[in-house]
């Protein structure tokens, strides 16, 4: 199984959009500063998550949620009833 999650910067409310087959680990090699691209941004937490069954799926679907249109669909995905504000 493979993961795109989307963190949120708890200091500056700034979304990551990433890829991994160990979303525990990922997270939390993010919110100690080994990952270069977030660090000294966080602490991060897990606003929302898509599982896939390959990892050419996780990667396509990881950038487009990237991309202009992307951005607008997790802006509507992350604003539905029951899920917190980010």
């Amino acid at each position: 199984m493979y993961f795109v999650y989307v963190l949120r910067s708890k200091a500056t409310g700034r979304h990551y959009v990433g890829f991994t087959s160990d979303l525990t680990q990922r997270v939390g090699q993010h919110n100690s500063g080994i990952t270069k691209s977030t660090k000294n941004r966080g602490p991060w937490e897990m606003v929302h998550h898509e599982e896939f069954h390959t990892r050419p799926e996780a990667m396509q679907r990881e950038r487009f949620l990237k991309t202009g249109q992307g951005r607008e669909e997790l802006k509507r995905i992350l604003a539905l009833p029951g899920r917190p504000a980010g």
